[in-house]
């Protein structure tokens, strides 16, 4: 019996020809569809949000928030100033980052497991809607403020205008799915939407959310209605 040596290329054109075969009863997945602005989708840290009464009353009598970072949101920025927060266990978080422009109300957003960490037991909310949720203290250089209520887990939420909010058949304060591929792929539920015309595309999820399902900034992330 002879036999016949196959050569490099002799070898490619078999496997291609094998991977059509199997191929050809399955049909491929379309991709979805490209809207008028990219996707974007940001893991978004611990941070807190003040009045500029506040920011006076933790820095002293004038003081204005400086940008250190610049974010995705037009005009929004991680501050240089950070402030220290403490728990109802007295255990503390250093450094948690201001972010801006101020704002009329105080909030402070933190993941779950910061909460455990910290003694607290906050509900999911939407940022502003802070009434019944826990307070804290926070202390900065010049003075301690202490807060009624404010502490939240934000709920994950999607920015966008309005060209982006007609493309997905979607209105501003409904909700939509957010698919994330991966090798830990899931799909978020309840994505809170906001519209606005100032709003660049963009998804924000806490660091636990987007540890769970192993997110980088290479990941796969799909919206749905």
């Amino acid at each position: 019996m002879s036999q016949q040596t196959l050569n490099r290329a002799q070898i490619e054109q078999l496997v291609r020809s094998s991977l059509r075969r199997q191929n050809a009863g399955s049909p491929s997945k379309p991709a979805p569809a490209q809207g008028p602005n990219p996707l974007v989708v940001n893991i978004s840290a611990r941070h807190c949000h003040l009045s500029q009464q506040s920011v006076e009353v933790l820095f002293g009598k004038g003081h204005e928030l400086t940008p250190k970072k610049w974010l995705y949101q037009e005009g929004q920025y991680a501050a240089e100033q950070s402030i220290t927060l403490i728990g109802p266990r007295s255990r503390v978080i250093s450094n948690l980052r201001i972010l801006g422009p101020c704002r009329d109300f105080d909030q402070v957003e933190l993941a779950s497991t910061d909460a455990i960490s910290l003694g607290f037991k906050i509900p999911v909310r939407n940022s502003g809607n802070i009434t019944g949720t826990p307070g804290c203290m926070l202390m900065g250089p010049e003075g301690f403020l202490e807060m009624k209520e404010g502490v939240i887990r934000a709920a994950p939420h999607v920015h966008m205008a309005p060209e982006d909010a007609a493309f997905y058949g979607v209105e501003n304060k409904s909700y939509m799915k957010l698919r994330i591929g991966g090798e830990v792929g899931l799909t978020f539920d309840q994505i809170f939407v906001r519209v606005d015309p100032s709003f660049k595309l963009e998804v924000h999820i806490d660091t636990d959310e987007g540890n769970a399902c192993g997110f980088t900034p290479e990941t796969p992330c799909e919206l749905i209605k």
